[in-house]
């Protein structure tokens, strides 16, 4: 019956993340319930204000190894358009990404260890703030994070995906792309709607330049790790019969190699002025890179054990063909601390909703069906009944099995 209760704590504290989403860099109340929770527990030494909004918590056991446990907390600029009971009350803001089931688990997974009968070691649970900017690790780091708690033995995390509950997909090795932010400022000459002919117009140069930059990468397809760019916004003008004098355009980088991202940032600078030059504007554009994530490494060796650890627990490990085009900051913490990392994905959908066709998709070509909303989308909202709990005993068995096995080795 305890248990029980527990997961319903655990699945009430999901549900009031969810429905109270906090942008990056301004996760107050979310890192308020954070340490209220840890200092609940008994033996978690609680540190708030880590990089700015940052929580971490420390529980010393026995002297040994000493792991970290990683969870981001930040949600998007995306407004919800699910008819969950505890959907986002924020306008425009929404836990699309799945960071407040990642805080959940983790909690959940302290309140286990600090229930133990004696952890073998230290655990260090990250509570970490904009990970969609790509700035908070670094912020935690550059705030003392390697100071204010003992250094690693091995940094471990997990990412909800729209994956049946349970399942796990990860891979030694590179795991996730490396991402940068671009923007391109083109400034034409304004002018009547009337009267193109007088104007140098900033909208049509970059509605062009986003057509020769998708072909740039189309021709990059057959590649193993191929780079991805996309245009994912564009701003210019304001009223019908005036013709914009500059124009906005962003664009998301997703590459595998540190060879690939030079090459293709430095296509966009020669396309963007080729672009500003044919059209015959008058001064060359900008291109400012921001927002910028490191490739995420599992290191392999690592990686097979803990993913045999978590076989071991009951759970559907498969292993990922190939890198995916996602990117996140976790392996910051890790290189930064000069320790091992082991990232994963796991499931955060009821099983009962794919198809055997779904799941030869998914295994078969790591493919999911269109009609399932991934990360990132206004619909995207993970299943607490069904994939917390599995999510929990990742957690669980990872931490356990390294704090162990990491002290045999020291041994």
């Amino acid at each position: 019956m305890a248990t029980v209760v527990a997961e319903e704590h655990w699945q009430q504290v999901y549900r009031h993340l969810h429905a109270h989403p906090e942008l990056s860099g301004s996760e107050h109340a979310t890192a308020d319930l954070v340490a209220q929770e840890l200092r609940s527990l008994p033996g978690w030494d609680v540190t708030v204000g880590v990089g700015g909004t940052g929580v971490v918590g420390v529980l010393r056991g026995a002297p040994g190894p000493v792991i970290w446990l990683r969870a981001d907390m930040d949600a998007l600029p995306v407004q919800e358009e699910t008819d969950l009971e505890y959907a986002s009350t924020v306008p425009g803001v929404m836990h699309a990404c799945g960071h407040d089931f990642h805080v959940a688990a983790l909690l959940s997974a302290c309140a286990a260890l600090a229930a133990d009968n004696g952890v073998p070691g230290t655990v260090v649970a990250i509570f970490q703030p904009a990970e969609e900017t790509g700035s908070g690790a670094k912020a935690m780091l550059d705030d003392g994070l390697l100071e204010k708690v003992p250094s690693p033995s091995i940094c471990l995390g997990q990412h909800v995906s729209p994956l049946p509950a349970g399942l796990i997909f990860t891979r030694g090795g590179p795991l996730m792309a490396a991402a940068d932010s671009v923007r391109v400022s083109l400034t034409g000459e304004g002018g009547h709607a009337s009267t193109p002919h007088m104007a140098v117009d900033s909208l049509a140069m970059a509605a062009s330049l986003v057509l020769r930059l998708q072909a740039l990468t189309a021709r990059q397809a057959s590649l193993p790790t191929a780079p991805v760019l996309t245009a994912a916004a564009l701003h210019a003008g304001k009223r019908a019969n005036i013709i914009a004098e500059s124009a906005e355009l962003l664009l998301s980088l997703r590459t595998f190699t540190p060879g690939s991202r030079r090459e293709m940032l430095e296509a966009i600078d020669r396309i963007a002025a080729a672009e500003a030059t044919a059209a015959g504007a008058r001064s060359a554009p900008t291109v400012e890179i921001f927002d910028s994530f490191p490739l995420t490494v599992n290191t392999p060796a690592d990686t097979e054990r803990v993913m045999a650890e978590l076989t071991a627990c009951g759970l559907t490990v498969f292993p990922m063909p190939r890198p995916i085009t996602g990117s996140e900051d976790f392996g910051v913490l890790g290189s930064a601390a000069g320790c091992p990392s082991v990232f994963w994905h796991i499931g955060g959908v009821d099983p009962s909703r794919f198809t055997s066709e779904d799941q030869e998709l998914l295994l078969g070509e790591g493919r999911l069906p269109s009609r399932m909303p991934a990360n990132h989308s206004p619909r995207f909202a993970p299943d607490p009944g069904k994939s917390l709990p599995p999510a929990v005993a990742a957690l669980m068995a990872a931490a356990r099995a390294e704090l162990e096995c990491t002290k045999q080795r020291e041994l």
